[in-house]
């Protein structure tokens, strides 16, 4: 079937990339779905700094890819019998894939997929297959999802179904900025009431770490962000303080700080508010050539520990439907991390929003 998606051609293009243009909106030709696969029509899609990483080339990818992993919309048929009962229910795509028989699927999230990641690496889905062209060319996957596009063929077991009652640009968020953010709350902080924890870098994933922590009874929770608006934003959703780094580095001391910035400094920052026997937790991705100081001296005579959180260090299919939960008992009010509604074609000018510090969550919202 024909249809019309967000393709990279080239990385590490000019910015402003509203001037470069390195993504095109392209008609494209999108094979049926295979075993265990799914056609999905795309309601909405987030615009994520894993997105931006592909398209400046600090995290590289097969190219031309068809760009976006976190995304809702409703499944409108299946590749086998087995996924007829996914048909017509609306579904949040998860940008890690679980096979559930490799050793790292039995960590209940600690670690992630093996044959997912590798199916993510190489752009393609679980199958191993593509089934994306472009003038008979193969296209590869962005991360199990290509959700830049009006419809796609996804594996199910990067689905998660929701209830009809939650809208699209809400499902959207659940799969990545929630997942990711929330998920590192409460899979690995777990804070316990009278604790502090801290976020570093207050975009999407961190505004929702953000609010996931204030859903926990008698925790204080801190934001710290360099942008102005971002930190007033974070006072307005329930944080008990912001600060910008310089400040918050020699002032706050926390159980826990999660690093949702995906840079060196955010990380440095986020090592240095750390308290004594704390935790800091490090959710973003940065470039992989990217280093950061800590003291080791710290680490041991204070009792600290430093742990990298994938994807939250979640299990889809178990934590999606407790957020859901949250946001249906109207505790995490979801929709105050949207930022910008755009359209396909708009997509390179929200890359430059994204780039420049000041978007929290951009949604594209496809046609239905």
């Amino acid at each position: 079937m024909k249809i019309r998606g967000a393709v990279l051609t080239t990385s590490s293009s000019t910015a402003p990339y509203g001037d470069s243009m390195p993504i095109a909106v392209e008609e494209l030709e999108l094979d049926p779905p295979g075993p265990f696969e799914v056609l999905v029509q795309i309601e909405a899609a987030g615009i994520c700094h894993s997105d931006l990483s592909v398209v400046n080339g600090s995290r590289p990818r097969p190219l031309p890819m068809l760009l976006g992993h976190e995304a809702a919309g409703r499944v409108l048929a299946s590749g086998d019998d087995e996924g007829s009962e996914l048909v017509g229910r609306r579904v949040v795509m998860a940008f890690l894939p679980r096979c559930g028989e490799c050793s790292a699927c039995a960590t209940e999230g600690r670690l992630p997929c093996e044959r997912g990641s590798v199916a993510n690496g190489e752009g393609r889905l679980l199958s191993g297959a593509r089934r994306i062209s472009l003038a008979g060319r193969e296209v590869a996957h962005h991360l199990g999802v290509s959700g830049f596009a009006t419809h796609a063929v996804v594996d199910r077991r990067s689905l998660v179904p929701v209830g009809d009652d939650v809208p699209p640009d809400i499902a959207a968020l659940l799969g990545c900025a929630v997942l990711t953010g929330g998920g590192a709350v409460l899979n690995v902080a777990r804070p316990l009431a009278g604790q502090t924890i801290a976020v570093v870098g207050l975009g999407g994933v961190g505004m929702a770490a953000l609010l996931v922590a204030r859903c926990i009874p008698d925790v204080r929770v801190i934001g710290v962000d360099p942008v102005q608006e971002k930190r007033l934003k974070a006072s307005e959703l329930g944080a008990d303080e912001v600060f910008d780094p310089t400040e918050a580095v020699g002032t706050v001391k926390a159980d826990t700080v999660i690093e949702a910035a995906g840079s060196a400094a955010a990380f440095e920052t986020a090592v240095s508010i750390t308290g004594i026997g704390g935790r800091t937790i490090s959710v973003g991705l940065p470039a992989s050539d990217a280093r950061a100081g800590i003291s080791p001296l710290a680490l041991v005579s204070e009792a600290r520990e430093i742990v990298g959180s994938y994807l939250g260090s979640a299990v889809p299919s178990r934590d999606i439907p407790r957020f859901e939960q949250l946001w249906r008992d109207g505790r995490l009010p979801l929709q105050q991390l949207i930022s910008a509604r755009i359209g396909l074609d708009d997509v390179n000018h929200a890359m430059d929003e994204l780039a420049s510090g000041h978007a929290i969550r951009q949604l594209i919202e496809l046609p239905r």
